[in-house]
């Protein structure tokens, strides 16, 4: 895996960034800012469910994780949430990360997340159950249904093959019908190869620094 420095973004929160792929993480106007508006107001509060099952693509920093476990404690719903990464962060980068800084001092739950065995599930809390999938989407296969997809993967133009209707259509086989797929990229090639394979796609406003977002309906 090429080299990964840890940066501070605009409301504080880190990110990391790739110097060789010229990529980051996170939004640099806010790491939290953007996770929270992406995949919790525009993905999680859209699911009127008790009961949610979640597939990410790319647990990364692990911070839309977090979020949604936190968010779990405070609804009270039962989470079971699936995540795909294919380069994990080392101890000496996830140990550091300052996301507990701004959530209420909960950096024990960032190592849980992080320290999870991988391919197994782990009961993180009353209200959330982990299974960390090393892999990658392109090889994807569950024996659940889903009811809401985070698709984090880094952008189509250094990884396109990830955002292809192939990888899609992968997907929409373990949705549920009326399943959501958020994702901060409005491309309209990936519209269109959402389209293809089986969803709606629609554009709504995006967090600070991006104009809009996507939100998908499948079925």
């Amino acid at each position: 895996m090429a080299e990964r420095r840890i940066e501070q973004t605009a409301d504080g929160s880190h990110t990391i960034f790739i110097p060789e792929l010229g990529e980051h993480y996170h939004s640099i106007h806010g790491s939290i800012n953007e996770s929270l508006h992406v995949f919790i107001e525009n993905g999680l509060k859209r699911v009127r469910a008790s009961k949610i099952r979640i597939l990410e693509v790319g647990f990364g920093t692990g911070l839309n994780a977090l979020l949604t476990c936190l968010n779990s404690q405070s609804s009270e719903s039962q989470i079971y949430y699936e995540s795909w990464e294919k380069y994990p962060l080392k101890p000496e980068e996830y140990q550091i990360l300052n996301f507990a800084d701004y959530l209420g001092g909960n950096h024990r739950l960032l190592l849980q997340l992080h320290e999870a065995p991988w391919e197994v599930p782990s009961q993180i809390t009353d209200h959330f159950t982990l299974i960390k999938r090393a892999g990658d989407i392109r090889n994807f296969n569950s024996d659940h249904l889903f009811d809401l997809v985070y698709f984090d993967a880094f952008g189509p133009a250094i990884q396109p093959d990830l955002w292809s209707t192939a990888v899609f259509s992968s997907i929409a086989q373990t949705l549920e019908d009326e399943a959501i797929l958020v994702t901060y990229s409005v491309k309209g090639q990936i519209r269109r190869n959402l389209k293809e394979a089986g969803f709606r796609a629609t554009k709504v406003p995006g967090p600070k620094g991006k104009r809009e977002i996507t939100v998908a309906f499948y079925g």
